[in-house]
């Protein structure tokens, strides 16, 4: 595992300090040590700082383990609920992904940023709870047909995102400059595109009328591809060097730096297109933040080249960005030939599926998989432990997940598509079990 001493860590290709950089950020770890005089002794100050973080991660990794948890209840219980599909959505993108993107893109930011590690973290524990509560609220009222308890989580959800633009707005304002501090710009761009969305995906539990496809196209699209993908390009520049334990590309920053105005473009474009149903528009939209997605992963693939995805996070995040791509080519697809709003929304679900487990599901297992491990501190030996714990049984698992989705994503009769998302669900499992025994062994 990058980060940890005795491992090779990313450097990036010049300047004083940037592989340091790199390694802190992507592993959220100490930096393997650069050449030099041999390191002091460490100061009690520097364990007990560890000890913090490591007690926060523990805590704070168990909020997308418990929404990830809910999808395998969900899947048992769904024939009752009328709105299962709607529930099993949120119940990913709102609580799980939205959990880890608050938490490791404030992380992320303060390592690139070179931001002090604070003594205390009462305000991120209020963004979270605030956050966890909106996010319950919005779960029981779209559930429970409450769609005013709905509203009021949305707007708690609102007011929590809000802070987490203000805390990285404010961080960004005073960090001098930094080499990776685009990766801050991406949050930032993801974090106004999810302030956008939530409000319309708020009216539309109490509102239905013929604006409705509109909105949740909109709805969909601003926060798929710009609050959880956006997150994903920013993160990957420093994060993929990192799990492939290699060399950051050449260019890789300035990919990154051009990427971002297309792709942020190509998202305004495509959700006033949406609203306005001027389809030109949505696909000029689309088509840029394509090629922004495209632009940004170039390095990440000239990477692989080099030194190929050998284990389940570097494998599951390398599925993850090719199932992004097919996921812009469907929507595409069924956005273009669409006569009418009503029809581009009913055509859509064809995009979820690949974007939802493709993309985003195997992004955030793979991530943590890497992560966890090494936030939770304890030394080289424990690190090795709970990666291999993590990684155990990942190329059975990278591909089931992937066959089972491909069959999933193609013409095939009902009686098979139950079988084969029963593997995607076994997949699932065999990620959280593991993880669950890292963080309650974490605690000895």
């Amino acid at each position: 595992m990058a980060g940890t001493r005795g491992d090779s860590a990313p450097t990036a290709p010049s300047g004083p300090g940037a592989g340091r950089t790199v390694s802190a950020v992507a592993s959220a770890g100490p930096a393997a040590p650069a050449p030099g005089p041999a390191p002091g002794p460490v100061t009690a100050p520097a364990v007990a700082a560890g000890l913090r973080r490591a007690g926060w991660h523990r805590r704070v990794a168990a909020l997308p383990l418990a929404y990830l948890a809910g999808l395998v209840v969900l899947a048992f219980v769904h024939p009752f609920l009328p709105a299962w599909r709607w529930t099993a959505i949120h119940l990913l993108l709102l609580g799980a992904v939205s959990n880890a993107v608050v938490v490791w893109s404030a992380h992320f930011a303060a390592a690139v940023l070179r931001a002090p590690a604070p003594d205390r973290r009462r305000a991120e524990a209020a963004r979270l709870a605030a956050l966890n509560v909106g996010v319950l609220a919005v779960l029981t009222g779209g559930t429970a047909d409450r769609p005013w308890l709905g509203v009021a989580g949305a707007t708690l959800v609102f007011v929590a995102v809000t802070a987490h633009l203000v805390a990285l707005t404010h961080w960004l304002r005073r960090a001098l400059p930094a080499r990776f501090s685009v990766t801050v710009r991406y949050y930032l761009a993801a974090t106004v595109a999810l302030l956008a969305g939530v409000p319309v995906g708020a009216g539309m539990l109490v509102i239905d009328d013929p604006l409705r496809p509109r909105l949740l196209l909109f709805h969909a699209h601003v926060n798929l591809l710009g609050w959880v993908t956006l997150t994903v390009l920013g993160t990957l520049l420093t994060l993929w060097p990192t799990v492939l334990r290699t060399r950051m590309a050449d260019g890789a920053v300035r990919a990154a730096t051009v990427a971002l105005p297309v792709a942020t473009t190509g998202l305004l474009l495509l959700g006033v297109g949406l609203l306005a149903w001027w389809r030109v528009v949505a696909a000029a939209g689309l088509s840029l933040f394509a090629l922004g997605a495209l632009i940004a992963l170039r390095p990440a693939l000239a990477v692989a080249r080099t030194r190929p995805p050998y284990a389940f996070a570097s494998w599951s995040l390398a599925a993850a960005g090719g199932w992004l791509m097919v996921a812009l080519a469907v929507d595409a697809a069924t956005l273009l030939p669409a006569a009418d709003p009503a029809g581009a929304a009913d055509r859509f679900g064809a995009v979820l599926l690949p974007l939802l487990v493709g993309f985003v599901a195997q992004v955030l297992v793979g991530a943590l998989t890497h992560l966890l491990p090494v936030v939770l501190g304890g030394g080289p030996a424990p690190v090795r432990r709970r990666t291999a714990l993590l990684e155990r049984h990942g190329p059975q698992r990278v591909a089931m997940t992937n066959a089972a989705l491909l069959v999933l994503v193609l013409p095939t009769p009902p009686f098979v598509r139950i079988t084969t998302s029963l593997l995607v669900l076994a997949a699932l499992v065999q990620f959280l079990v593991p993880a669950v025994r890292v963080l309650l062994t974490a605690r000895r």
